[in-house]
């Protein structure tokens, strides 16, 4: 009898269990996401941008023949269209997109879903990331989504693209999230993608990527195709750092300001790690250090391997930049790093690259035998802005034009020498072309090489 209460008793909490699960809801029973597109697809928008650039000729640049080719008129202006997607994040339309829809825009025209449309302006846009912040003139109470922590997105939860795919108006695609901390695949960027199926083709640029409670989960921004159509593969701009980019528009920023590391990293193979005794391959190898870098101060050195920045995992050097970057300039973060094998934390401020010393920026114009030439003595800041190694000194050819051009240099060349003379500022580049000689040598570095560049004027 006492065997028989028992199952009775394991089959009613059963059936309640049975219960708990069954639908509420029609939408439920349908499986519709009709809910979360109602709420939404109102604050994602079309942009209609247009610019108006010079065409010129393909020799105008060219250091031998664009002075011929100059003199046969001028350049002609030529209007350029693009069309895209983007989402609204306040009612007093602040509205953001990526940086290859809107930038460099004359006229801006943004249309709502319910048809009305407002005058935009840009308030703050980088390529490097592709983000751009754009204000509505004169908007108010207008739907906005709000934005979701994009560390906690796991592969595999249900996600909604929305956007107007080809300019057919208003879109809505399914699908999951298929990976994350996304890089390379020459998608640049922002560093760190997340990936999805959802379908995403051209004209959803800056449209919503959207999770099942209708948050934003990322600014849909490329795609990895052969046909120029969705193959299944987008990435999208994490939530985390379009909060950041917006952030800084809000505080009247007219450039986006990223942490600098100072550091040239490398991730992690199987090979090094066995060569450093890890148990499996992870973190960040750094290979090359600024001695101004926060790192350094902090006490990390060269061989030293970053896992972690602000509690969360770091697996590659675009992915170190992306978690500084949504930390941002001012703040503090935790760095977990393994020290010759020990594992150490440390307290980093996180900050922009210093202009120490003066960069010192020079052109030469006077007729010398540098004419065209700009310079500038290399610092954090030019280091960081050209791509220079980071232990790189001395003085960095920023443009080469003119007689500069013809006798072979180019931009991103480090300078040692001119005819035996050293070369530590720019001014000293001036005074060693006042040389009367006829016979030049130039010392420069340029990709790792020391190179000897000879002419005779």
């Amino acid at each position: 009898m006492k065997r028989v209460l028992l199952v009775l008793m394991a089959v009613l909490l059963a059936g309640a269990a049975v219960a708990e699960t069954v639908p509420t809801s029609r939408a439920q029973i349908d499986l519709s996401f009709a809910p979360i597109v109602r709420e939404a697809a109102p604050a994602v928008v079309n942009i209609y941008a247009r610019r108006v650039i010079q065409q010129q000729s393909p020799f105008a640049n060219d250091p031998y023949f664009g002075e011929l080719f100059r003199q046969f008129g001028d350049s002609q202006p030529r209007v350029q269209n693009s069309l895209g997607s983007g989402v609204i994040l306040s009612p007093d339309g602040l509205v953001v997109s990526n940086y290859h829809v809107v930038g460099q825009a004359t006229q801006i025209r943004v249309a709502l879903n319910d048809r009305r449309e407002f005058k935009a302006r840009v308030v703050l846009a980088d390529r490097k990331v592709d983000l751009a912040v754009l204000k509505l003139e004169g908007a108010h109470d207008l739907p906005a989504l709000p934005l979701r922590d994009s560390d906690k997105v796991e592969v595999g939860e249900l996600v909604l693209a929305i956007g107007n795919p080809f300019g057919i108006g208003q879109t809505v695609s399914s699908g999951i999230i298929s990976g994350l901390a996304r890089s390379g695949l020459s998608i640049g960027g922002a560093g760190s993608y997340i990936q999805t199926d959802a379908a995403i083709n051209p004209g959803n640029s800056g449209g919503a990527l959207v999770d099942m409670a209708g948050r934003l989960v990322g600014i849909n921004s490329s795609i990895l195709s052969r046909s120029g159509g969705s193959n299944g593969i987008g990435f999208a701009i994490p939530a985390n750092l379009v909060k950041s980019f917006v952030a800084q528009a809000r505080s009247g920023a007219k450039s986006f300001r990223r942490p600098w590391a100072g550091i040239s990293a490398q991730s992690v193979s199987a090979g090094v790690a066995e060569s450093l005794g890890l148990n499996r391959p992870h973190g960040v190898l750094i290979s090359e250090i600024n001695p101004a870098s926060p790192f350094a101060k902090a006490g990390l050195r060269h061989g030293d391997v970053v896992l972690k920045i602000g509690g969360e995992p770091v697996n590659s050097p675009q992915e170190m930049l992306f978690r500084m970057t949504t930390i941002g300039v001012g703040a503090t973060a935790r760095v977990d790093y393994l020290h010759r094998g020990q594992p150490r934390t440390a307290a980093i401020r996180m900050i922009a690259p210093p202009e120490t010393p003066p960069r010192e920026a020079l052109t030469i114009t006077s007729n010398l035998v540098f004419r065209g030439l700009s310079l500038a003595r290399i610092n954090p800041a030019v280091i960081a802005e050209m791509g220079l190694p980071q232990t790189a000194t001395g003085v960095v050819v920023t443009g080469a034009r003119d007689l500069a051009a013809q006798i072979g240099l180019e931009r991103g060349d480090i300078l040692l020498a001119v005819n035996g003379q050293p070369i530590e500022r720019p001014r000293d580049v001036t005074r060693a072309a006042q040389d009367r000689t006829s016979y030049w040598a130039v010392d420069i570095q340029r990709g790792g090489r020391t190179l000897r560049l000879r002419f005779r004027l």
